[in-house]
């Protein structure tokens, strides 16, 4: 009904509430309340309902956002969640960790004055309240097909795959390294933003749907990739991008210092229960320390945020630009703020001090200049501006590359780009060997969750259409 919509010119922007700073410091759940009902709803109804919805244009996935926010207002819930996943696989996920100020809410036209709807924030309320209610079932194909699939990484593109090829009846088998479904989802990304029980339903679901996981094995060391070709008709590279960026400069070998995904690792597993030595030995735990985070991204914000947790005596965040040019997200960088982290703006790191151990970071102060090629301003160093920043734990927080795929899989014909990632047909999404395909980060490079749930998803109907073709082909020759 028109009536209920457009309420942004009455209702003012509530997002759901964030528990009290000194109880989520203490803990790593989820620090946003969930909606309550009412809630939801009236911050859907603020939704304009626009001719040309931006926040639709500039949601990589293109969710029918206006769509589910005119269903949740009218308190048609089964339906919103209906159009929300048929577009999203996991919109829950989503909901949680998508820098909504940089894609949808910062794209919504009554941003401007009235501020944006709350839309990941809704969208988590669609969805876990359809898994509450029942409404979310596991795939049932209508017909089962003979061909087989086999997906190398169990991380958001190749889980998307592998439920978009399950529709279709295929059989769908997906190796991964690590003994969990998720990668950076569940080893990467804290509690406190995405909490693991929302992941570990996800993975009960594709197993009950039918998708084959076979964990712990890394492709290339316990299955060659040659033989996995053998075993299915198409296969989908997957894998993202772990391999973390490194710096150098006096003293980047001390220890205390670490790369931001193995700490991240560490205080993830531990948190799931594992039997971790490098968090009891201390050598990843903050626990009464000067942590000092190095970069400016959403990997940075989670480390920051981690070591707040873990108890660190002191957490400074260095990076070389100011807040306006950085990459993650501000939304981030505020809850970080309120937690009592430190950011130290327009510094970057010249060289790491002391014997045994780092002691300290030595910084020189930067200047802002002129855009560069990504259309960020560029940084120039100012003379005698150096500053020693205390630290006895240093966490490198500078990006991911992809790992030299062609020789782990002892397969040359696999071509890689100049930055490392795996060539592919962009309309096809398949590599330079036949019937074997690739999507996510290991393709365009780290990025976001939900890209490579779209690549995904998009490898997936080519994949199909590969599959199908063929089996016309060899329909005809029989």
């Amino acid at each position: 009904m028109a009536d209920r919509m457009l309420q942004f010119v009455h209702l003012p922007q509530q997002t759901p509430e964030k528990r009290e700073v000194g109880e989520r410091r203490a803990d790593f759940a989820e620090i946003y309340r969930r909606f309550a009902a009412d809630d939801a709803s009236a911050q859907a109804s603020r939704c304009s309902q626009c001719g040309v919805p931006f926040c639709q244009v500039h949601c990589p996935l293109s969710n029918n956002i206006p769509d589910w926010l005119k269903l949740t207002a009218e308190g048609r819930l089964e339906e919103a969640y209906e159009i929300s996943s048929a577009t999203n696989n996991f919109p829950e996920i989503c909901g949680r960790i998508c820098p909504q100020d940089r894609l949808c809410e910062g794209n919504c036209v009554i941003e401007k004055g009235f501020d944006s709807v709350t839309i990941g924030a809704v969208e988590r309320y669609i969805t876990d309240t359809a898994f509450e209610r029942g409404w979310v079932k596991p795939v049932r194909p209508h017909r089962e097909r003979e061909q087989s699939v086999g997906i190398i990484g169990a991380g958001p593109a190749g889980l998307a795959a592998a439920e978009q090829l399950r529709r279709q009846g295929y059989q769908v088998h997906v190796y991964d390294r690590y003994d969990r479904v998720g990668g950076l989802l569940i080893y990467g990304i804290p509690g406190f933003k995405l909490e693991k029980s929302v992941v570990l339903r996800r993975w009960k679901l594709l197993e009950e749907s039918g998708v084959v996981f076979h964990l712990g094995t890394d492709i290339g060391r316990d299955l060659p990739f040659a033989e996995l070709r053998r075993l299915h008709d198409t296969v989908l590279i997957a894998t993202g991008v772990y391999k973390s960026r490194e710096m150098g400069g006096p003293g980047s070998g001390l220890p205390g210092i670490v790369r931001a995904l193995d700490y991240l690792t560490v205080s993830n597993r531990q948190g799931l229960g594992d039997d971790v030595p490098e968090f009891g030995s201390g050598e990843m735990n903050a626990a009464g320390r000067d942590v000092v985070v190095i970069g400016g991204g959403d990997t940075a914000m989670d480390c920051v945020r981690t070591a707040v947790r873990q108890g660190a005596r002191s957490v400074k965040c260095l990076y070389r630009r100011d807040r306006a040019n950085m990459p993650g997200s501000l939304r981030e960088v505020k809850n970080a703020e309120e937690e009592g982290v430190e950011f130290v703006w327009l510094s970057a790191p010249e060289a790491f001090l002391g014997e045994a151990h780092v002691t300290g970071v030595r910084a020189v102060r930067m200047h802002l200049g002129l855009p560069d090629a990504s259309g960020r301003q560029s940084v120039e160093p100012l003379p005698d501006s150096h500053v020693t920043i205390p630290a006895d734990l240093v966490i490198k927080a500078l990006g991911f590359d992809p790992e030299d795929l062609p020789a782990a899989y002892d397969e040359k014909a696999l071509t890689v780009s100049r930055w490392g990632t795996v060539k592919v047909d962009h309309r096809s999404f398949m590599t330079g060997l036949p019937g074997v395909f690739a999507a996510g980060d290991i393709v365009r490079g780290a990025s976001l969750v939900v890209w490579a749930v779209r690549d995904g998803r998009d490898a997936a109907a080519q994949m199909h259409a590969y599959m199908q073709h063929a089996a016309v082909v060899a329909a005809a020759a029989d």
